[in-house]
């Protein structure tokens, strides 16, 4: 008998003949089909979709993670530009904010403002809105010296304008603008330093019996102190280390910025810590117009040489992180840096009275 079988992937062989006589024929099975082989190519395929998606999912896990820092703590110094008046772009007019207390922390963003003006080739005036009391020593005479710096690199006219309040530091830091306006209700002067600290001697002595101790090396290396009544030494040490020449530095600003309109006379005259009315102000020659925004626009405009302009705020992006920290309960937090500021006289050039 013969039998043949054949596909494209097995060729079984003949079965051997049987011998004569011997019988019924065997029953013969052929082997099963070898099934055929795959392509390695399909499996190469997946396995590099397999890989690529890991890579993929790895990218996007640090992508999500980069997403939520951002947005969690902002864009690290990056400031939005905010349009107060339509304009045309190649020519703009930037409103630098000093707004609230001043202290180390506005002097830094005034900072970050003054350097996004000076990138923006655009930009052909600079107006500098304040509307603060005063504040520190150093975080006035820093926002003054970075106004003057920027006046210095770029040439360009700066203009203050006055809103509210710009008393003591916040006219310090105005001075240092070529012209300084001021909204009719605003209040300005308060050019003096002050100085205040606690005395809690008879609190902890008299009514909780505690009996402070300091051991130092000098007589005067305590003073002041918020564990003793200063005596009148005292008091004159801290005038002429502290007072006299911070007051002698602010009158000699102004005598710099204002320049041909007051002299030092004058302006020792004036400083008394003293408020003054915008139009009283602008009588003892410490401001040069009454006026609003607009007013300050367009004198920006004509001492900058332009007709049209558009007016950019430079502003710090919300972030999640200002959103949580607004959320944060009002707690009184003791610790070792606030007993410091407790005890030791705060210098400062700001209105009181605020």
């Amino acid at each position: 008998m013969d039998f043949e079988q054949n596909n494209d992937d097995y060729s079984s062989p003949l079965p051997p003949e049987p011998p004569q006589g011997s019988g019924p024929p065997p029953v013969y099975y052929p082997p099963p089909f070898a099934p055929a082989k795959r392509r390695s190519g399909w499996r190469i395929f997946f396995r590099v979709i397999f890989v690529l998606s890991i890579v993929a999912n790895i990218f996007l896990f640090f992508m999500l993670t980069g997403l939520a820092a951002i947005f969690m703590t902002g864009y690290g110094g990056v400031l939005t530009e905010e349009v107060l008046r339509e304009g045309p772009s190649d020519s703009k007019v930037a409103v630098i904010s000093v707004e609230g207390i001043i202290h180390g922390p506005l002097a830094d963003d005034v900072y970050s403002q003054l350097t996004a003006a000076g990138k923006d080739k655009h930009v052909k005036g600079l107006i500098v809105r304040v509307n603060s009391p005063g504040g520190t020593i150093s975080g006035s005479d820093r926002i003054y010296h970075e106004i003057q710096a920027y006046k210095a690199r770029s040439g360009k006219p700066v203009v203050a304008f006055m809103e509210g309040v710009a008393a003591s530091g916040g006219y310090y830091a105005s001075v240092a603008c070529d012209k300084i306006i001021a909204e009719p209700t605003t209040i300005t002067g308060s050019i003096g330093v002050i100085s205040w600290w606690l005395v809690v001697q008879e609190l902890l002595e008299d009514k909780l019996g505690i009996m402070p101790v300091t051991v130092k090396s000098g007589k005067k290396k305590d003073w002041p102190s918020s564990f003793r009544k200063p005596d009148a030494e005292e008091l004159k040490y801290i005038e002429e280390k502290l007072i006299a020449p911070a007051f002698e530095r602010f009158v000699s600003v102004i005598g710099e910025g204002r320049q041909g309109v007051l002299t030092i006379d004058q302006i020792r005259r004036l400083a008394d810590g003293g408020i003054y009315g915008a139009d009283e102000a602008r009588k003892e020659r410490l401001i040069d117009d009454v006026g609003y925004l607009d007013d300050a626009i367009n004198l920006i405009k004509s001492v900058a040489g332009i007709a049209e302009a558009r007016v950019v705020e430079y502003r710090k992006p919300f972030s999640l992180g200002d959103f949580f920290s607004l959320q944060k309960p009002n707690t009184l937090r003791i610790d070792r840096n606030m007993l410091y500021e407790l005890g030791t006289p705060q210098i400062l050039y700001l209105w009181s009275a605020y």
